[in-house]
Parts: structure tokens; C-alpha cells; sequence
């Protein structure tokens, strides 16, 4: 059985962004189940040492669906992610755009290269 998010505390990882603010996300494994609520996301592949690879970085209305993205999780499996790391995100779409724009600006995840203009 896997922890649900609001239950356990998961295992916890900072990604820094561009601008060198740091984002904490709970690392989950993918079929956690999510409550409705908005957030950011980041499928990743699990490295030695504890590090981490971001695959796809994204925002969304709501964790639980995960649709407003572009890339699947088959996608990003296929691209070698291990994990998503998630945390939910109440402050406005503004805010979740600016920390999503912000890490992937930092990262520039494969999966994110082929969608930006």
C-alpha cells in the first residue's frame, strides 16, 4: 500500500528555480492518489546520491486529474521518470504559472523542450 499525501509525510525533495527560490515537493510513486486540489507536478527520474532528474515539469487545476499537461505519464515513463513529485499549490493559477515557468526555466526537463514556443 502506498501513503496517501495527507496522510503520511512522504519523502521530500527542494527543487531550486531560476531565480534561486526553493520549491518543496513530496516525492510519491505514480499511482498515488491525489486529492482535487491545484498544484504543481514534476515527473522525475530517480538518480544515485539521492538526486533527482526532472522528465516534465507542470501546473494543474487540480492534482488529482493531472490533465492540463501536454505529456502523459506513459510519455514520461518512456523518457525514464521514476516518480512524481507533487505539492499542492492554493495560491491562484498566477502563482502556480510563475513557480512552473520559474523551475522550468531552471531545468529545462526533456519533456518540456518539445512544448515550449
Amino acid at each position: 500500500r502506498h501513503a496517501h499525501p495527507d496522510r503520511e509525510s512522504p519523502a521530500s525533495y527542494n527543487w531550486p528555480g531560476q531565480t534561486g527560490r526553493e520549491y518543496a515537493f513530496g516525492v510519491y510513486p505514480f499511482d498515488t492518489s491525489f486529492q482535487p486540489l491545484p498544484g504543481i507536478y514534476i515527473y522525475a527520474r530517480q538518480l544515485s546520491e539521492g538526486d533527482w532528474d526532472p522528465i516534465y515539469i507542470a501546473q494543474t487545476r487540480d492534482l488529482h486529474q493531472r490533465l492540463e499537461g501536454h505529456v502523459t505519464l506513459a510519455d514520461a515513463i518512456a523518457q525514464g521518470a521514476t516518480h512524481i513529485h507533487a505539492h499542492y499549490c492554493t495560491a491562484g493559477q498566477g502563482a502556480r504559472h510563475t513557480e512552473e515557468q520559474d523551475l522550468i526555466h531552471r531545468w529545462q526537463p526533456v519533456c518540456n523542450d518539445v512544448f515550449q514556443s
